[in-house]
């Protein structure tokens, strides 16, 4: 298996991550057999999380595979902003581990700027993360986020920062565009470790999985972080990591225009369509990236897509950040006047005048579409 640099850190991750989230699902003797089956194969990653059964996670893992402490790099992450309860929380995680130390410690779904400062502030969370690493207990200290990376980007700017970890995937590429964009480009400048979630776009993408694992190892992350609960899922896994080929430019373009999650209604971002009554349609669009990731669409082909998409739509709870976004426009989705000429331009056989109205449901408060 592949392993690569871990930002600056000196430590090396292989390229396939285990997620500790669905350990909840199965025994702890269960997650002992995937565990070890994992580190067998090579793997070196093993990520949790204080929350994941308030910490049973964590005591699974504890429980299963610590008499190889040393062949991993361990992560675990703590959500509470202040710096009493994180410290405690912190404790907890170790003593739950059974070990003495994190390799890295995430603080936990630092959803917006201002929850970053609250964090960042005296008596909040980041101060018992820099008392652990003081003591020994925390090597590295990151920051994880779901969705739009502002966040993340702010953190990266204070320079206090190991690590980042963010979605990204194929298909949240044309929802959260900054992330590849703007993120991962400042990662790499300020020798940040990027862990990747979510290749699978929260089992969204599972129809394309091999694609879809393709595309997260060939985007510049240390390793691609995914939750395993089987057998038959940590072989699939193990199998994608070991026969993976970076993507070329055409094999790109080919997984961005044919994937079936994408149909003919989810906008790429490309930026080449124009409204000749000045209406922004990437902006547009965007806004409803944000507000439900494209996922309602005014159709129902395969059940059990239909339903995954409903569960999915509002997943990062970001709903008002596309109606904020939307409410700057002037003109919006309500000048378009479904002309058409706006189709043209569309590579990927959008049908931009269908969905600016159903944008506008959305988005602009409409009784109905």
């Amino acid at each position: 298996m592949e392993y690569r640099e871990f930002g600056k850190t000196g430590l090396k991750t292989s390229i396939l991550g285990f997620g500790g989230f669905h350990l909840l699902e199965i025994p702890a003797s269960e997650v002992g057999s995937l565990l070890n089956a994992y580190l067998d194969a090579g793997g070196n990653y093993i990520e949790t999380a204080a929350s994941y059964g308030d910490g049973e996670s964590e005591r699974k893992i504890g429980a299963t595979v610590m008499h190889r402490r040393d062949e991993f790099v361990l992560v675990s992450k703590v959500g509470d902003r202040e710096k009493e309860t994180a410290a405690a929380k912190i404790d907890r995680t170790l003593k739950n581990l059974r070990t003495d130390h994190l390799d890295v410690l995430l603080l936990h779904g630092v959803e917006s700027v201002a929850t970053l400062e609250r964090t960042l502030a005296e008596g909040g969370a980041y101060q018992a993360a820099l008392a652990a690493k003081q003591a020994g207990k925390v090597r590295h200290i990151g920051i994880s986020m779901h969705g739009q990376p502002a966040s993340l980007i702010a953190a990266l700017k204070t320079d206090l920062f190991e690590a980042v970890m963010t979605t990204v995937n194929y298909y949240d590429r044309c929802n959260f565009p900054e992330i590849e964009n703007e993120l991962l480009p400042l990662a790499r400048e300020k020798g940040a470790g990027v862990i990747l979630m979510k290749p699978l776009a929260d089992g969204y993408l599972y129809r394309s999985a091999e694609q879809a694992f393709r595309y997260a190892f060939s985007r510049p992350v240390s390793v691609v972080v995914t939750g395993i609960n089987s057998r038959a899922m940590l072989a699939a896994d193990l199998g994608f990591a070991e026969r993976y080929a970076p993507l070329t430019r055409a094999d790109e373009a080919e997984l961005l225009s044919g994937a079936p999650e994408f149909g003919d209604y989810v906008c790429r971002q490309c930026g080449r369509c124009s409204c000749e009554n000045g209406i922004d349609i990437g902006e547009v669009f965007a806004s409803e990236a944000y507000f439900d990731r494209q996922m309602m669409r005014g159709t129902v082909g395969d059940t059990a897509q239909y339903a995954l998409q409903e569960r999915l739509r509002f997943w990062f709870n970001q709903k008002q950040l596309g109606l904020d976004r939307y409410a700057k426009l002037d003109p919006n989705a309500d000048a378009c006047t479904g002309c058409g000429s706006c189709r043209a331009a569309c590579s990927y056989g959008v049908d931009i005048p269908y969905k600016m109205k159903l944008a506008a449901y959305k988005l602009g408060g409409k009784d109905i579409y």
